[in-house]
């Protein structure tokens, strides 16, 4: 197994190789604004890191989000593009459950947390786990101030805890999810016979740019 596991549903633009046991090699970089530069850049120098031709890759690993509408499609259609030039299996995981699964690794957050991402116009991307790989609820988006009581008390991981404090008061690491996690993750659901998510964005919510209502219809002369 060679899994090439990618992420652009959060400002981190993040690649990691894993062969099924542990990770070969990463990159990540946060800019909310470049997914679409620095995804392939962050694919080639992976692969380089771990001295492997893209061609060796068995599966691809894909977070689906929940994300905003442009970053998301990056990594989805990037992806997809590979799964079909490889004739490999592309796998979806949930963005916020790679978190959940990577806060969980040092073993800090045994109990009930809670998982937050910005989501923009003052609204998170969220879910509870139960543990780093039991997710209690579906992925939603809401205002943070009505969320006080659902997530009051709980440890939150996740860049979307520590911009509402007022609402997420015990904020923790990591800020934004890592492909190795996302890998690691899928890596042992498959082993397990685990079926994972199709690689379709997971939205929550429509696009911030869209076609304009009752616009001029101009038809030529």
């Amino acid at each position: 197994m060679l899994l090439l596991a990618m992420d652009t549903a959060t400002p981190a633009v993040t690649v990691a190789l894993h062969d099924g046991t542990a990770t070969v090699a990463e990159s990540a970089q946060v800019d909310a604004r470049r997914h679409g530069e620095l995804l392939l850049p962050a694919v080639d120098r992976v692969l380089a890191e771990a001295g492997v031709a893209l061609d060796a890759v068995t599966g691809i690993v894909v977070g689906v989000g929940p994300g905003p509408y442009t970053g998301l499609r990056v990594g989805l259609m990037t992806a997809d593009t590979f799964g079909l030039a490889l004739d490999v299996p592309v796998h979806g995981v949930c963005t916020l459950d790679g978190l959940a699964y990577a806060a969980g690794d040092g073993g800090d957050l045994e109990g009930p947390f809670v998982v937050a991402t910005d989501a923009r116009r003052k609204e998170v991307y969220w879910a509870r786990y139960a543990d780093r790989r039991t997710r209690l609820t579906d992925p939603a988006v809401d205002r943070p101030a009505d969320l006080a009581e659902a997530v009051a008390g709980l440890p939150a991981v996740g860049a979307g805890a520590l911009l509402y404090p007022d609402t997420f008061t015990d904020p923790r690491g990591p800020q934004h999810v890592s492909a190795a996690a996302l890998a690691a993750l899928a890596a042992e659901k498959l082993a397990a016979g685990e079926e994972l998510l199709e690689p379709r964005p997971l939205y929550l919510r429509r696009p911030d740019a869209q076609v304009p209502k009752n616009y001029k219809v101009v038809t030529p002369q």
